[in-house]
């Protein structure tokens, strides 16, 4: 699969192109749904599939506090990868800034969809809105694409357990640890996945050494701690399976910073991973984030927390 970052060229690479365009934050069943769409049309005309993706989230952008917008449930690397899983031909991650922000609805369509990627179908939401102060809709790509030469396709909703499927959906549910429902709302389990990196060695210090990952996101979408499943691909290329509790948020008794921080403790496991790569499947809620007086009922806490994640895996016997 290709990635883009600019227009410049793709239409003198390609004669012409079948797109999509979204934040496709979580890559979740409705989302499948819409690159089952593309392809299929893509096929037809025996030309590329596009898939455009905006990053930063505009609300992201707009936002003045990190707790302003709504959390991620992927990072535009995860995205990149599960568009990849799912047959797509081009990833053009569409920068959003001041820009992007000014440019009028005719000239996003123009310089974006036409003269930059030469689009022969879109594929979009009717409730789609775009260029500045986002006056342009459904109704006016409609129009363009007559004077332009493409068609426009409306995205098909997916219905899943008697809801439409939709990234605000996955969020309500992470937020009350329903996993089942954001299972199915996902078509996979929900994990996080990035680098292993070094911390401030605090939960080695207390007993309990853990795995770190950068959350690079501006906000998260869920706090406290979890059992989880860990899947990690060493340096040298070993793939490791681990069970662990998982603390994720801003770790209020030990600095209550405003960057958060996902923290996996591997039960029965005693090996350096720094610099692996590493996925962490949440399974079930052990108890919500919070504030202790002491470093010791912190400690207290995470004995009690540990039991629990062994009981959930059975790793007792």
């Amino acid at each position: 699969m290709n990635v883009i970052h600019s227009t410049a060229g793709f239409s003198e690479r390609q004669l012409g192109c079948v797109a999509t365009i979204g934040k496709f934050d979580g890559v979740h069943l409705g989302h499948q749904q819409i690159i089952r769409q593309l392809l299929a049309k893509a096929a037809d005309l025996k030309v590329p599939s596009v898939v455009v993706v905006i990053e930063p989230h505009p609300e992201e952008f707009f936002a003045s506090h990190p707790q302003d917008c709504p959390p991620r449930l992927s990072e535009a690397e995860e995205k990149i990868q599960l568009l990849s899983q799912l047959g797509v031909h081009t990833v053009f991650l569409l920068t959003f800034n001041e820009q992007l922000c000014r440019l009028s609805p005719q000239s996003y369509i123009e310089d974006i969809l036409v003269k930059g990627l030469n689009v022969r179908s879109l594929i979009i939401g009717n409730d789609f809105r775009f260029g500045y102060q986002r006056a342009g809709d459904y109704r006016l790509l409609q129009e363009y694409g007559v004077r332009a030469g493409f068609d426009v396709i409306e995205t098909e909703s997916c219905i899943c357990q008697g809801v439409r499927v939709s990234s605000t959906y996955i969020r309500e549910c992470l937020a009350v640890a329903d996993f089942d429902r954001v299972t199915a709302a996902l078509g996979r389990e929900y994990a996080i996945a990035g680098t292993v990196k070094k911390g401030r060695q605090l939960g080695r210090s207390l007993g309990f050494p853990t795995c770190n990952l950068a959350l690079n996101r501006r906000n998260i979408p869920l706090h406290g701690v979890y059992a989880c499943e860990s899947r990690i691909v060493t340096t040298d290329g070993e793939t490791i399976r681990a069970f662990g509790a998982a603390n994720i948020g801003y770790r209020p008794t030990v600095d209550d910073n405003r960057e958060a921080v996902l923290e996996v403790h591997l039960i029965d496991f005693d090996r350096d991973v720094y610099g692996a790569w590493m996925s962490v499947t949440f399974k079930s809620r052990v108890r919500a984030e919070q504030k202790f007086e002491s470093l010791e009922a912190l400690k207290s806490q995470i004995d009690i927390d540990i039991e629990q994640v062994r009981q959930f895996f059975n790793l007792n016997t």
